[in-house]
């Protein structure tokens, strides 16, 4: 239900900066002078999109202000959301003449709304039906409630300002939200804060939905000799804080429904509590599976993940999951695509867990998912983690009591234990280091200066850990252009992507690598059954097929360059590498794939590449200017 408009807002609201006409055009498949329109529109109730010479940009804190105006909406996609709200409220259903005259629309404009609220009802399990003017919505209470719910955070990711109307339809959960998170910690479970916002909406949904007398199950009491059923301690968690909270009790079926949600979306048992509970035992039934497939990865990565810890708090994990999937009812995830791009080879180890477990649990699986599995991996490895790049950074400051040793005392607490700092004096060539900080200017030339004063702030300070960030990754950048300038034969560069679908692209790739002797067609099968699992556009612009076995021949990159982007599950992409490793290029594929992303993730990047690769000789030039020293 989203306006055209829309769009270009929630394009612009994923960056910071400004954006240029023709790259929102691309990203929206569009033109240039559509963009202008689209932000005409946007900008008539007081302007949120700024323009200049530079593009288009919002205007946060004009949107945020706009969000929370209390004006309603009278665009087709509120009134859209209006109708469906009364619509299941309304269990006589609603007459279209009334409703008409109470939006202050007409008959006909009514009628198209009601054509968007039909295209809105499909797949839900919900339908209209008429007898005149009057219009009923027909189907079960829980698919009016997951409607309800999709409705939300439909709206709430938009930014619409009939979340108000939403909002205010349903009980404030602020306190109860607080004491939930403790209960939980109390009875033995760890929260997830990123599932729990969605069990929340579930709960006010269900306690609005009841109040109206809409439970879920049959609505006859019970007959009151009829003895309670057991409840298990986060049932009886959940009734005694809605009645607290709310001054309500919930039925049964209600109860179990909500306790079944919070029980496999947001809340995991601890590792002590899980043990305590099985006396002795394994903390987890699946822990055996999931050593299991942790042990194929870490032999398939050659990344060591035997750890009791993780493996235990990824199978109490993995018992949720499973019984997520065994329903289709997967957990939201509000880091998936953030994951995805900064940390592509976390994400691909995750993505390898979770394909191993729905071929073996034979469940179903999806990003949100997958992300969380990475969140498990990525935090076990960060624990472990070696940035493995050694910077020498030489601080040069006039000596003067002790103003000189406590200034490198404090740049050595500012900076990682893989920087080594050289104090003045020690007879060091600033040539042989990596980064000169100076109080005064040096008077010969070096490489990476910065000057600050002799008692450096914390500003002073970020700017010496940002620029030792900069030498470890034009260093990334210089090795990976080196490699790929030997992995990218002339015959696998490819200019040009139109026409072609995913699935094409990777066939149209895999042929060249076939041709050229890397790789077999079963490869390429493989690559488009990685695909399935989960969309290798690790960030926009750029996708990075490939299978999840190393048997090419050779490890070679075939790459596809396009100015106009392709979709690719949703991303328009601009750059597609297909890449194939060896099995014994193993240790290679860590680096260079997560380099590969980090690098082309950079909207710069993929601009400098798809305007300079025209031919291959232009796309090793390109490749080249990534190993310039300061390129950043």
């Amino acid at each position: 239900m989203t306006e055209k408009w829309e769009r270009l807002v929630e394009s612009l609201a994923r960056g910071d900066g400004w954006t240029t006409a023709s790259e929102l055009a691309a990203r929206l498949g569009v033109t240039p002078r559509t963009i202008r329109n689209y932000a005409t529109r946007a900008n008539a109730d007081g302007t949120i999109i700024e323009s200049g010479p530079n593009g288009y940009r919002l205007d946060r804190a004009a949107w945020a202000a706009r969000r929370a105006s209390p004006r309603r909406s009278t665009s087709p996609a509120a009134r859209t959301v209006r109708i469906i709200r009364s619509l299941i409220d309304a269990e006589e259903g609603l007459d279209v003449h009334e409703e008409a005259e109470a939006l202050h629309v007409s008959d006909s404009t009514f009628e198209a709304d009601l054509t968007r609220v039909r295209e809105r009802l499909q797949g839900t399990g919900l339908a209209l039906t008429r007898h005149g003017s009057r219009v009923t919505l027909r189907g079960p209470e829980t698919a009016r409630r997951r409607l309800l719910g999709a409705l939300f955070r439909e709206e709430s990711s938009r930014g619409m300002v009939e979340i108000d109307t939403l909002r205010d339809a349903f009980p404030r959960v602020d306190g109860f939200r607080e004491a939930l998170v403790a209960g939980l910690a109390e009875t033995g479970y760890a929260p997830n804060e990123y599932g729990l916002n969605d069990v929340l909406l579930h709960i006010a949904i269900a306690l609005d939905r009841v109040s109206a007398d809409h439970p879920l199950g049959p609505t006859m009491p019970a007959p009151a000799a009829a003895p309670e059923p057991d409840r298990g301690p986060l049932a009886e968690l959940l009734a005694r804080l809605v009645a607290e909270h709310f001054g309500t009790a919930i039925a049964s079926a209600d109860l179990a429904h909500l306790t079944r949600l919070l029980e496999t979306r947001a809340a995991t048992r601890t590792r002590d509590a899980a043990e305590s509970d099985a006396a002795g035992g394994t903390a987890s039934p699946s822990a055996p599976l999931v050593r299991r497939i942790v042990a194929s990865a870490s032999s398939a990565y050659l990344i060591d993940l035997d750890d009791d810890d993780f493996i235990d708090r990824l199978a109490l994990h993995v018992d949720n999951l499973v019984a997520r999937a065994s329903e289709s009812s997967f957990s939201r995830n509000p880091l998936t695509s953030s994951i995805k791009a900064a940390y592509p080879l976390i994400y691909e180890l995750a993505v390898y867990i979770a394909g191993e477990l729905a071929r073996t649990e034979d469940i179903g699986m999806n990003d949100d998912e997958i992300a969380y599995i990475a969140m498990h991996v990525g935090a076990f490895l960060d624990r472990r983690r070696s940035r493995g790049e050694v910077v020498r950074l030489a601080v040069s400051v006039p000596a003067y009591h002790d103003v000189h040793t406590t200034f490198a005392a404090r740049v050595r607490s500012a900076v990682d234990d893989e920087v080594v700092v050289i104090e003045h004096g020690d007879g060091t060539d600033a040539h042989d280091v990596d980064v000169v900080v100076a109080v005064v200017p040096p008077s010969s030339p070096v490489g990476r200066l910065i000057v600050v004063p002799p008692f450096p702030s914390e500003a002073d300070l970020e700017r010496i850990r940002v620029e030792v960030e900069n030498v470890r990754r034009a260093r990334r950048r210089a090795r990976l252009a080196t490699s790929l300038a030997g992995y990218i034969a002339p015959e696998l560069f490819v200019r040009g992507l139109r026409g072609l679908d995913r699935d094409a692209a990777i066939r149209m790739l895999g042929d060249r690598m076939i041709a050229a002797g890397v790789i077999d067609r079963t490869y390429v099968d493989g690559a488009l059954e990685r695909e399935r699992l989960s969309s290798t556009a690790f960030t926009e612009y750029l996708a990075v097929p490939h299978a999840m076995t190393m048997t090419a021949r050779r490890t070679a990159i075939a790459i596809a360059v396009d100015e106009v982007p392709i979709d690719w599950g949703g991303s328009p992409v601009n750059v597609v590498a297909l890449i194939a490793f060896a099995e014994s290029g193993r240790g290679e594929f860590q680096e260079i794939f997560d380099q590969f992303v980090e690098t082309f993730s950079e909207r710069e990047n993929v601009q400098r590449l798809v305007d300079g690769a025209t031919d291959y000789p232009g796309l090793l030039a390109e490749l080249a200017r990534l190993m310039e020293p300061h390129a950043t």
